[in-house]
């Protein structure tokens, strides 16, 4: 896997209409870690991809009655399988952190990239997913110069009482661990 005109090679791509332009398209400075299931709690189905695609339907299930409206999307989602689906190419704008805050920087979705694992926070993630993460986030690094160890956080972080993900099943130094070897 390389990354080739702002998209991953060799994965699944399912572009999102929901992305605008950066406002400085050179200034991708951090990466933000989030996680999500839909049904809350439910793997391997094709819900994530139709929320992200605007093509959920309230009907699949109660729960999504109150978010098949939103207009939201990642760059990355990285499956329980380790296997990854990119809606969003790393130049353009996702609308994954929301209202956000970054040491004093609003509007992260300006200056991130937004990486969705599937998972919850009280499930624990799989080492596949770490794996996979680890590697994707390798290659952030070495393709956008404005990125670094120092600026990987949560959605939790940069949205504190609003969100709570990746939540307490993310073990940090499992991602630490793997991005060292």
């Amino acid at each position: 896997m390389i990354i080739a005109q702002h998209w991953l090679t060799d994965i699944t791509r399912i572009p999102s209409p929901n992305f605008d332009e950066r406002a400085d398209p050179s200034d991708i400075s951090l990466l933000v870690i989030h996680c999500i299931s839909l049904p809350p709690g439910q793997f391997g189905n094709p819900y994530i991809n139709q929320l992200f695609c605007n093509r959920l339907k309230p009907e699949q299930h109660p729960y999504f009655q109150d978010i098949y409206q939103l207009k939201v999307s990642a760059h990355v989602l990285i499956k329980r399988d380790g296997s990854c689906v990119q809606y969003v190419p790393f130049d353009k704008r996702a609308w994954h952190a929301g209202q956000s805050n970054y040491q004093g920087r609003e509007r992260c979705n300006d200056f991130s990239i937004g990486i969705e694992l599937e998972g919850t926070e009280a499930i624990a993630y799989s080492d596949r997913q770490y794996e996979q993460l680890a590697t994707v986030i390798r290659l952030l690094l070495n393709t956008y110069p404005g990125l670094s160890h120092q600026h990987i956080t949560g959605h939790s972080d940069i949205a504190p009482g609003r969100k709570t993900d990746p939540g307490a099943s993310f073990e940090w130094q499992k991602l630490w661990a793997w991005l060292d070897r």
